[in-house]
């Protein structure tokens, strides 16, 4: 599966986020009809994950966390013992706390 950064692509999504939220960075990225929203704030990190035709697949939801566990979020900032993962479904939301 091969994401894509098209964050220029939804500029008010982004303003949005940023103005009525806690972020302080917001990216988005597309994995064919799979889109994810990567928000990063003082606290935490947020993954979310949606497709709107069809479920998402157990091997997709891990490639894309690993993507951004590994790649995007320092390891040694993040609380790995509470990550927390709501899932429907076509949606899936993945909160990583900042550790101090």
């Amino acid at each position: 599966m091969k994401i894509i950064n098209v964050t220029s692509n939804y500029p008010e999504l982004v303003h949005e986020q940023l103005r009525n939220t806690d972020a302080l960075t917001v990216e988005v990225y597309s994995a064919g009809n799979t889109d994810v929203v990567y928000t990063r704030a003082s606290t935490h990190h947020e993954i979310i994950v949606t497709n709107k035709h069809r479920a998402i697949r157990p091997e997709e939801r891990e490639e894309i966390k690993q993507f951004f566990i590994k790649k995007r979020i320092d390891q040694k900032k993040i609380d790995k013992n509470n990550i927390s993962t709501i899932e429907e479904p076509k949606l899936i939301e993945i909160s990583i706390p900042i550790i101090d």
